[in-house]
């Protein structure tokens, strides 16, 4: 059990956290939520030990092992898979000292050891960081690439799995799908919900918290409440709340009043049945998320675009990519005016590629890309935050776009971002990643664009934040194409989904909540077709060039069947060596003779070497058949 009781904790003057108390017990799900600052991750440090609160008392189980993920992006010439072993301190104390004890020919307590390298699962331990390695989007011959190769957000990946590794008692995750795509998303998901312990999780994904929270934690005006259920049914509970608050009650029925003219507007003007349907159930459900909002600092919408012409942009036959890489081929897709499209896909499979094509044409290889006079793209992709010049502030940046407004124009149009005050004037170099993102989407807004091109926007955006997005994209009356892991956002402003998947863009004529199921499907079909041996011959093919390729195909073959097989024999050898060892140590006699304690040791030190090599050998079996699948 983890319990705060009349808890006081601040940051310098700053009081963050006052009169805090709540308890939380092994199996229990708690979801941390509020405002940027409120003090979600100071409440995380102090649980880690790293501040003390201020007053009140913090009741933590000292034997208590408590998980978290690092920070800082990893380095070093190690295996990934070792990497994530690490995580498990109690298996690489075991560890350390039975090769301690070998090395020294110190058989007394060996077997002990062995015994408590048995009950914490330590034979299987590599096995269970490879299972983490590829629930996370890691490929099978990247289990053994040294962690220093990887690129920066895959890095972070591996400090999520090491932080999984361990059999920790409490798990902290704050913000774990940063550098997640969505099918890493929902296996950590599933992970999560299996997950035993005390957990406690920060995230701006709204659905995420949904899936995984049986209780939400509000942090407030250094007050924290408690919520029983999900994500969801917080917002319900907090609307009923702030529907009781008399001062709040106008603007709560003005919001929802504003969001009605929508509903209005899109039941009888919309052409299309199938988008209008999908959009008046969204904003049937924004309706009843606006009250539990109507207290958010960010309030913004997009500006009407001067034009809006039927054809906005055109991809024929085209290939995009780097270089001599194709990554995408075949492409077909035209945009025209009141299309929303979500992009799906794994991290890797192009959508950003595809992105770059439609906005500048950089990575455009071959084909046509045809764009109408009148189209005005407003492109947004997490590179850009990057482009923001350091010295300069908001109104600077916002001055280069609009130099005839004035500066109350301007103090209003980014206080609707969230920029008030003499912040407006800083620079932007100490700006928070969600701040640069919230002033990109602030610019890009500002030239009034009748195409968007979203990759990524709600990367750094807390969830007020995202909620206003998601309710000035439902307004946007231009076009848009998003790609999103974050699926409240996909499900609130797209009609239609496109799959990026095996080098072609789809169409996926299913919901986004079929999108798992369409995985496991993909991922079965696979399996089934790397299974079977190719092939039959086709038909009208000269028979003795069909015995050549045929007689080549098997030259080639050859070494990797002979690895094959060569692994399965030594499997066999150890598994075999493994029950005679077993049987041997189950004899109750070797226990009890004093004489024998050198032939137990020994016996011991055998089982875990078969062990060890018997692990080391089916992975060494599932890459050989992997590549030899591969190659047929």
């Amino acid at each position: 059990m983890l319990a705060l009781t009349n808890i006081f904790l601040r940051r310098g003057r700053k009081l963050l956290i006052e009169r805090a108390s709540f308890q939380i017990h092994a199996g229990q799900r708690m979801g941390v939520i509020g405002a940027n600052g409120c003090g979600k991750s100071s409440l995380f440090a102090m649980l880690m030990g790293e501040l003390e609160p201020d007053d009140g008392e913090l009741a933590l189980d000292p034997k208590d092992e408590i998980a978290h993920v690092a920070q800082e992006s990893p380095h070093g010439s190690g295996s990934a898979v070792d990497y994530v072993m690490d995580g498990d301190r109690e298996l690489r104390e075991v560890q350390s000292a039975i090769a301690e004890g070998e090395a020294a020919k110190e058989t007394p307590d060996l077997h002990l050891l062995y015994e408590r390298m048995e009950a914490i699962d330590g034979f299987t331990a590599e096995s269970r960081a490879s299972r983490l390695l590829h629930g996370l989007g890691f490929a099978a011959d990247e289990y053994r690439k040294p962690v220093k190769e990887f690129s920066g957000g895959w890095r972070m990946r591996l400090n999520l799995a090491r932080a999984l590794m361990c059999r920790s008692d409490i798990l902290l995750l704050d913000e774990p799908t940063n550098h997640l795509d969505l099918p890493a998303i929902l296996w950590l998901e599933r992970w999560l919900k299996r997950y035993e312990g005390i957990l406690l999780l920060v995230s701006h994904d709204r659905d995420f918290l949904d899936q995984v929270c049986t209780r939400i934690a509000h942090i407030e005006n250094g007050a924290i409440s408690l919520f029983t259920g999900n994500y969801s049914q917080f917002e319900t509970l907090r609307a009923e709340q702030l529907a009781q608050q008399q001062a709040l009650y106008a603007r709560q029925q003005k919001q929802i009043k504003h969001i009605q003219s929508y509903v209005d507007r899109f039941r009888y003007k919309a052409s299309k049945a199938r988008q209008a349907q999908s959009r008046l159930k969204m904003l049937e459900r924004m309706q009843q998320i606006a009250p539990a909002h109507v207290d958010s600092p960010f309030r913004f919408h997009f500006i009407e675009p001067q034009k809006q012409p039927q054809h906005l942009l055109r991809l024929s036959d085209a290939a995009v990519g780097y270089g001599d890489d194709v990554v995408l081929d075949n492409i077909e897709l035209n945009l025209s005016a009141g299309d929303r499209i979500g992009l799906l896909g794994v991290n890797g499979a192009g959508k950003s590629t595809l992105v770059k094509a439609l906005s500048t044409g950089s990575t455009l290889l071959k084909g046509e890309r045809v764009l109408s006079k009148d189209t005005k793209i407003g492109y947004f992709a997490q590179h850009q935050l990057e482009l923001l010049r350091p010295e300069h502030s908001p109104i600077d940046h916002l001055r280069d776009f609009a130099p005839d407004d004035r500066e109350q124009d301007h103090r209003n149009y980014l206080g609707r971002f969230g920029f008030s005050g003499e912040r407006i004037f800083e620079p932007v170099a100490p700006f928070s990643g969600g701040e640069k993102a919230r002033l990109v989407l602030a610019l890009m807004i500002r030239q009034a664009p009748n195409l968007l091109l979203l990759d990524e926007p709600t990367n750094h955006l807390d969830l007020e934040m995202r909620q206003a997005l998601s309710v000035a994209l439902v307004e946007y009356t231009g076009a848009l194409i998003v790609i999103s892991h974050d699926r409240h956002l996909l499900r609130s402003v797209c009609d239609e989904l496109l799959i990026v998947h095996d080098g072609i863009v789809d169409r996926f004529n299913r919901s986004l909540d079929d999108y798992p199921t369409w995985l496991e499907e993909q991922e079965k079909a696979s399996d089934q077709a790397t299974a079977k041996w190719k092939e039959r011959p086709p038909k009208n093919v000269n028979k003795k060039q069909q015995r050549q390729e045929q007689a080549q195909r098997r030259e080639r073959l050859k070494p990797l069947y002979d690895k094959v097989r060569e692994v399965e024999r030594k499997l066999a050898s150890n598994r075999s060596r493994l029950t005679e060892l077993e049987t041997l140590l189950a004899d109750e006699s070797i226990y009890s003779d004093p004489n024998r304690k050198d032939e137990l040791a020994e016996l011991f030190k055998e089982q875990v070497a078969a062990r060890s090599a018997i692990e080391s050998l089916e992975w060494e079996w599932l890459e050989a058949s992997e590549i030899l699948e591969q190659a047929t």
